[in-house]
């Protein structure tokens, strides 16, 4: 039963997702990556490739780290089936590298809870957000959730001034090579994408097929998942609030987002494979549990036969 198998974190689970990833990544990119050969481009792609394994260990990482969800490679298996879904998200490298960056910052305000150096860990979270912004404009949203865990682990005045304090810095650092590199400074005019509410693209059957099911999903596992931080103890709630309010900015990144072709979705993805895992930890119904796993598997391998 696949559900059994990925109850529990194994290294043979871990490789078999990398692989699952692995594949759609190099058939999305195979023709940029190997086919239109060039030594430069060979090694972008293959450090965006990095990124996004990254990404995915990070993930568990957090999860496993924070006791966000069970010690099973349910989160890692449905953020691959996720993203794989989308091979416009496997084409955009600047999305997957601010997604990851994004992963590093919610690992440091996660972390607060501990108490330990907590404005260096503010610091650090407001760097990596603004960072990420530079790739992709509207992650710089997730500073919010700087915010947040300011307000939930360390509501100390001069804490809220260190999001701000991290983002002058970037600018001033980002600013000066813009300046030594092209003469000019860097406006926020250079970085600022047109927010866009056309939907149009997600009425093509290639996008409308996953999208649909995980918004199902996202709907069945949110009962579930309001139940269990209900249950959750006072040291573990606010953890689990975070992750809940992570996935609302990322929704709002991808309603904002100038593009519509599914890649916006990874900020979304992130906070919701530690939700649906939390579901699939829990959930009583093992014989629904396990058709809803297939489903979720072969998803991205139906997408591939859906026309345009």
């Amino acid at each position: 039963m696949l559900t059994s198998f990925f109850a529990k974190s194994k290294p043979i689970n871990i490789a078999l997702v990398i692989l699952l990833l692995a594949g759609f990544f190099i058939s999305a990119n195979f023709q940029n990556w190997f086919l239109d050969f060039e030594i430069l481009k060979f090694f972008k792609i293959l450090g965006v490739f990095l990124s996004l394994m990254f990404a995915l260990f990070l993930l568990n990482f957090v999860a496993k780290k924070n006791d966000l969800t069970q010690r099973s490679a349910y989160k890692v298996l449905l953020f691959s089936v996720f993203c794989a879904s989308f091979s416009s998200l496997l084409k955009d490298y600047n999305i997957i590298i601010s997604a990851t960056l994004i992963l590093l910052a919610l690992r440091r305000i996660i972390s607060l809870k501990s108490q330990i150096s907590v404005q260096k860990k503010i610091f650090d979270a407001g760097l990596w957000i603004c960072i990420a912004s530079l790739f992709y404009f509207w992650s710089i949203l997730f500073l919010l959730i700087a915010f947040v865990g300011i307000v939930i682990y360390s509501p100390r005045p001069k804490n809220w001034l260190i999001p701000v304090i991290s983002a002058v810095c970037v600018y001033i650092i980002y600013c000066s090579i813009h300046l030594l590199v092209k003469d000019q400074f860097y406006l926020f005019s250079d970085c600022y994408q047109a927010y866009n509410f056309n939907f149009s693209n997600y009425q093509s059957f290639k996008f409308l097929t996953p999208i649909s099911i995980i918004l199902a999903l996202t709907v069945w596992s949110l009962v579930y998942y309001f139940s269990i931080i209900q249950k959750a103890g006072v040291s573990l709630r606010p953890s689990l609030n975070l992750i809940l309010f992570t996935l609302i900015i990322g929704i709002s990144v991808g309603i904002l987002a100038p593009s519509k072709n599914g890649s916006e979705l990874i900020f979304f993805f992130i906070p919701l494979s530690i939700i649906v895992s939390n579901y699939f930890d829990t959930g009583r119904d093992k014989i629904f549990r396990e058709i809803l796993l297939i489903i979720l598997i072969l998803m991205p391998f139906g997408v591939l036969f859906i026309q345009d």
